[in-house]
């Protein structure tokens, strides 16, 4: 079992250090101030705190009209509910005039919706947005690259999206810097296999690269941290090496990091690619462990995808 962190408290944590700076940066919730932790947020800093009640629609348009007079708004709520029943408003309101926006969806993926089930867990959210021109998108990995990431996107002008999780997320052990935009090389033991993974399943993928390594696969593992812009100079570096992917997200095969890391290496380097994730089901709820195990997200599935993109690339060059 990984030691877990609180995503939620992060990003609140983060907010405050913001505000402090900036007076101009506000947060905005559609009664969601609870699910990211935000009450001492908003009992320190009242001035800088909306909550317009269950109403997402309204929050983001709120949000574009304080980012149009000048301030920096934060809207956080579930992710589903800024992605799906908000999608209008981010697309017309946000995206297209480039307003400064940024969005912080909650319960991104499977593994966050023990409590609450299909309809509070979010995993479509990322596919959505990354679907919006114009529109920064940020998957990290755990609370402390929450805390980099809430940062980095309040300094870049323009609207963004980040996920966030449900408050015990799975802390990645690694030192590696975090750069907007920029791939995390997090292992390189060799160039066996290139595992790309995001979000809160990147520990896994560190742990599916050790099981490798002990058969003698040496694998490289980057965190895909920003899809959006995506770092493609970056992949296409590793592509060169391996010539054989496996890409882990807690997110639908469709539309989010595979999608992504498919996409580039169609038209940059033809190679293997296989998809871990949800495979275009809806899941039904339990502990995050077991769920994501049930679901063929195991350390074992993603070892055993390595080994069969291996397999194709080696047979392709008799």
């Amino acid at each position: 079992m990984s030691e877990l962190g609180n995503t939620r408290i992060a990003f609140i944590e983060s907010m405050a250090e913001i505000v402090a700076r900036d007076p101009r940066a506000v947060l905005v919730c559609a009664d969601s101030v609870l699910v990211v932790k935000g009450k001492p947020f908003a009992e320190k800093y009242p001035n800088n705190f909306f909550d317009v009640g269950i109403a997402e629609q309204n929050a983001v348009d709120c949000a574009a009209g304080m980012a149009a007079c000048g301030l920096v708004p934060f809207v956080a709520t579930y992710a589903g509910f800024i992605t799906m029943r908000a999608c209008e408003q981010v697309r017309t309101f946000v995206a297209y005039p480039g307003l400064n926006v940024k969005l912080v969806g909650a319960n991104g993926g499977i593994s966050a919706g023990e409590r609450e089930g299909v309809t509070h867990q979010f995993f479509e959210d990322v596919g959505i947005v990354r679907t919006i021109p114009g529109l920064t998108v940020v998957v990290p990995a755990d609370h402390n690259q929450v805390r980099q990431a809430t940062k980095a996107i309040y300094k870049v002008p323009g609207p963004a999206y980040m996920r966030i999780g449900s408050g015990r997320d799975p802390i990645v052990d690694s030192d590696t810097p975090f750069e907007l935009g920029k791939i995390r090389i997090l292992r390189e033991y060799g160039k066996d296999i290139a595992i790309f993974a995001n979000g809160f399943v990147v520990n896994r993928a560190l742990m599916a690269a050790e099981t490798l390594k002990k058969e003698g696969i040496n694998a490289v593992v980057a965190d895909v941290h920003t899809l959006k812009p995506l770092d493609e100079k970056g992949i296409v570096e590793i592509l060169e090496k391996t010539g054989a992917v496996v890409t882990v997200e807690d997110h639908n095969i469709i539309g989010g990091l595979g999608s992504a890391i498919a996409e580039t290496v169609a038209e940059k380097l033809p190679c293997p690619v296989i998809r871990i994730g949800l495979r275009d089901v809806y899941p039904r709820s339990g502990h995050p462990e077991p769920l994501l195990d049930y679901y063929k997200m195991s350390v074992t599935d993603i070892a055993e995808a390595a080994k069969k993109a291996i397999r194709i690339r080696d047979g392709r060059k008799k």
